[in-house]
């Protein structure tokens, strides 16, 4: 759908500004998008135009569609994501989700990569070239109340307990359980107030706001620039409790069987994903540790040479639902997650980013967040999610999911 619809085509401008300082600053409350980390990024405000559906693939096309038929006077700056963009968060299991799929483009973006900043605004008629005011501090949501979701911790770890003897038995190798609570807060929640929270307390992460859904993720799930895809694959995981030892619990990590082959799983999915659409790759033979505020990760860095014509959003729809949110085979492990969680994800562990004119761009993992109600603004639906292998511990699964909750958790307690 694109709002003032007329005779007129709708034209995008962009300029070169002075460096905007916290692009987060620049979001109004309402209808705002982000994606942040280390300070560089995008930040798109109000909204020109909105698809909805239920796949990637069908939002790759409309997006095409719209390029062409946009006036842009863009000149590309050599940075990936100048000009128009799109942002974008997609549901888990599209089949199975009463969360539609959607594919948002802002009035106004304003990013900052690699010591470069750019305005970019889309209308009918003339565009000015006049920065955005900043806008007054989002109010802190007070008293925070969290509750039990779908199952509570107990009912959660009989899950987990039937997922493995599943896996023992031989019909699944790996399934990724998922469970959410809900928090409830004093005052009317400002989704700016979680993004500025994430954004300085995870700046590592990739910190995402995209219609409702919202979070600081360490996984990104492919990124396209100049012609190289890249992509993070994430999986094992262990706790890092206040003024622990990091390098001890990286060697413990290192170390955990469990651990490794959960990994291999995830980053066997993702290479077999990405290797038709790439002429060459580099796939490490063995994984590194991501260390977070709240808990450590075997990561592995994947690279290829993407083949000419392949956008960002094809890539991600090509790899999504990867071993590292899903399971391994994907078409039963996701029959078991449907069984188990009794949950809908919603756009938990789906792609969430932004695709640019050129389709390069950014899509993530949709973790370490939550999903904003659509009902009442006092209330957001928190996910944790676990990878289970034969040798998993139900109860050190829901110790993993509590450290999960974390960064939501203190985002929204400011503590």
């Amino acid at each position: 759908m694109i709002l003032n619809p007329g005779s007129e085509r709708l034209r995008a401008r962009t300029v070169a500004i002075e460096d905007p300082g916290n692009l987060e600053r620049f979001l109004p409350e309402g209808a705002s998008s982000a994606f942040l980390r280390r300070g560089d990024g995008v930040v798109g405000i109000g909204e020109v135009a909105r698809f909805t559906t239920d796949s990637p693939e069908a939002a790759d096309v409309w997006w095409q569609q719209f390029v062409e038929e946009l006036e842009n006077e863009t000149e590309l700056m050599g940075v990936s994501g100048t000009g128009p963009i799109a942002f974008g968060s997609f549901s888990f299991d599209g089949d199975r989700s009463a969360e539609p799929s959607v594919l948002v483009v802002p009035q106004v973006v304003i990013g900052r990569r690699r010591g470069q900043a750019w305005m970019t605004r889309i209308g009918h008629g003339s565009v000015e070239d006049q920065l955005p005011e900043v806008q007054p501090a989002p109010v802190a949501p007070g008293h925070v109340e969290l509750g039990d979701g779908a199952l509570d911790a107990d009912r959660w770890a009989d899950a987990v307990a039937e997922a493995i003897q599943l896996i023992r038995a031989g019909e699944v190798e790996k399934v990724v359980l998922a469970r959410d609570m809900i928090a409830r807060t004093e005052r009317p929640l400002d989704a700016r107030w979680l993004v500025n929270q994430l954004v300085n307390r995870y700046r590592d992460c990739w910190t995402y706001l995209v219609d409702r859904t919202l979070g600081a993720t360490p996984e990104m799930l492919v990124r396209t620039e100049g012609g190289l895809a890249t992509s993070r694959v994430l999986a094992g995981t262990i706790r890092r409790p206040y003024a622990a030892d990091a390098a001890e619990l990286a060697t413990v990590l290192t170390g955990s069987m469990k651990d490794l082959r959960e990994h291999e799983y995830a980053v066997v999915s993702v290479a077999q994903g990405l290797e038709p659409w790439c002429s060459g790759m580099n796939v490490p033979d063995a994984p590194y540790v991501l260390e977070l505020p709240n808990v450590l990760h075997l990561a592995t860095d994947i690279t290829g040479v993407v083949k000419p014509g392949t956008s960002s959003l094809a890539l991600a729809a090509a790899l999504h639902p990867s071993a590292a949110v899903c399971g391994t085979p994907t078409p039963v492990a996701r029959d078991v997650i449907a069984d188990l969680e009794q949950l809908d994800r919603g756009h938990y562990a789906g792609p969430v980013g932004w695709i640019d004119t050129a389709g390069d761009g950014e899509w993530a993992i949709a973790l370490r967040g939550g999903q904003l109600s659509a009902v009442d603004e006092h209330e957001i639906q928190l996910f944790a999610g676990c990878g289970i292998m034969r040798d998993s511990v139900p109860a050190d699964e829901v110790t993993e999911t509590l450290a999960k909750f974390a960064p939501m958790r203190e985002a929204l307690t400011g503590e």
